[in-house]
């Protein structure tokens, strides 16, 4: 995936966890995060930012917060691109051997997942989940409690018990972490619910992501680990 019209900038502050105060070409400009996650440990004072230009000249913020250099590595943050991205590498044959039919935002029951697969071989459903938070080269999910996240997982067992195939796919939006792992800190909970999906048989998987200033593609498998005491 690619984007248009980026600039270079350098992050100030963030008021609320919708925008963002950057500055750009000299001057303090007001921007939209396309996260709403919490994201301390990226956007620190004084780091260089990637924006995306709005197309709308009729929007009250001209830029999107999109990408972030942490130490040498680009960071993709936006919190869109996961389920764009995903959907763009199952079409590509990125998780699938056969061709597949691939359908975004599908309902089932009570729920509606992000991506819906089908082919004469199989019917799946499958939740994707981007990854931002990192520390010494560990990919961590989520990075502030998620009860949505538990749900997505339950759902997924349940459509287990239907009769469909039941992905999670951890969208690792950086290159070159060592593994994936809850995080049992910030939402103990999560993590149990990822280790009742993995036994009923929810096939768990995590990518990372080749990132650069104005693009990001999913690539290579990441180790999961969910066992507990490996967070120590």
């Amino acid at each position: 995936m690619k984007y248009n019209n980026i600039e270079k900038a350098v992050f100030q502050n963030r008021p609320n966890r919708f925008i963002a105060q950057v500055e750009l070409g000299g001057h303090t400009e007001t921007v939209h995060v396309k996260n709403t996650g919490r994201c301390r440990e990226l956007l620190i004072s004084g780091t260089e930012v990637i924006l995306e230009k709005s197309s709308n000249p009729d929007r009250k913020t001209k830029y999107d917060l999109i990408c972030v250099n942490k130490s040498g590595r680009w960071i993709n943050m936006d919190s869109q691109v996961p389920n764009k991205a995903a959907a763009e590498w199952i079409r590509n044959g990125g998780l699938f051997p056969e061709e597949v039919t691939v359908k975004t935002e599908k309902n089932y029951g009570n729920s509606r997942f992000d991506i819906y697969v089908e082919s004469e071989q199989r019917k799946a459903f499958i939740e994707v989940k981007g990854v931002t938070l990192e520390a010494d080269n560990i990919a961590r999910f989520p990075d502030a409690p998620t009860e949505r996240g538990i749900k997505h997982v339950e759902e997924l067992i349940r459509c287990l018990e239907d009769g469909y195939e039941a992905y999670l796919l951890f969208v690792i939006q950086m290159k070159g972490v060592k593994r994936f792992e809850p995080n049992w800190t910030t939402h103990h909970e999560f993590g149990e619910a990822l280790q009742r999906a993995q036994k009923a048989g929810v096939k768990l998987i995590a990518r990372d992501c080749l990132v650069t200033e104005d693009t990001i593609e999913i690539q290579d498998p990441v180790e999961i680990c969910l066992v507990e005491k490996n967070h120590a």
